[in-house]
């Protein structure tokens, strides 16, 4: 008979879990901050494309949101795609999402419409999608073909983000995030030695 307690974790899983806890925890607590301050923070750290005043946003803008609706979009798809991610371990899920946070953030300061303002950790978010599905693609491991599969019926749909058909939805942090994540999935190994080489580990 099958046993929970059979099932092994990797290294790591549960400081992965209360990271993405302290993630979401930090970006609520801003909304609030934000919200109670008129939007103030909004305002002066979304990222602006080809602005000096826009720069600070690629570091920063991830953890604000447009609004309380925004925030509770993002949150669910963050915790889920995340933690399944997790399960190859917490090296893995923080070189996912360093990469995908600072390539979106980037891409949207040189790609974005001059004037508009991006925030929001949607670019995070695609990011994950991307490298979970084409993980699979590339690993060929029953297990990452599983992830792949049932993140794809769960989140294909939001597959149309990537295209210019909402307004105020920033497609192209969105697609930047997912090419992101398609990096990542095609050069995993290449970059998890790149990282361990470079941190002496």
């Amino acid at each position: 008979m099958f046993a929970f307690d059979q099932i092994t974790l990797p290294d790591g899983f549960r400081e992965g879990v209360l990271l993405l806890a302290y993630l979401l925890a930090l970006m609520w607590m801003l909304a609030v901050v934000d919200f109670v301050t008129g939007r103030r923070l909004l305002v002066k750290l979304a990222i602006e494309p080809r602005s000096l005043a826009g720069l600070p946003g690629i570091v920063v803008a991830p953890l604000l949101h447009g609004g309380f609706g925004h925030l509770v979009a993002n949150s669910g798809p963050l915790a889920i795609l995340g933690t399944i991610i997790l399960l190859q371990g917490l090296e893995v899920l923080g070189l996912v999402t360093v990469f995908c946070w600072l390539f979106s953030g980037v891409g949207i300061w040189l790609l974005g419409r001059p004037g508009t303002r991006h925030l929001g950790a949607s670019g995070v978010v695609f990011g994950y999608l991307g490298y979970i599905l084409l993980r699979g693609y590339f690993d060929r491991s029953p297990g990452a073909i599983a992830a792949a599969v049932v993140v794809g019926l769960l989140y294909g749909s939001a597959l149309w983000g990537l295209l210019p058909l909402q307004r105020g939805k920033s497609w192209v942090g969105h697609g930047m995030g997912f090419a992101a994540g398609v990096i990542v999935a095609r050069r995993l190994p290449i970059m998890l030695e790149w990282v361990r080489y470079n941190s002496g580990f």
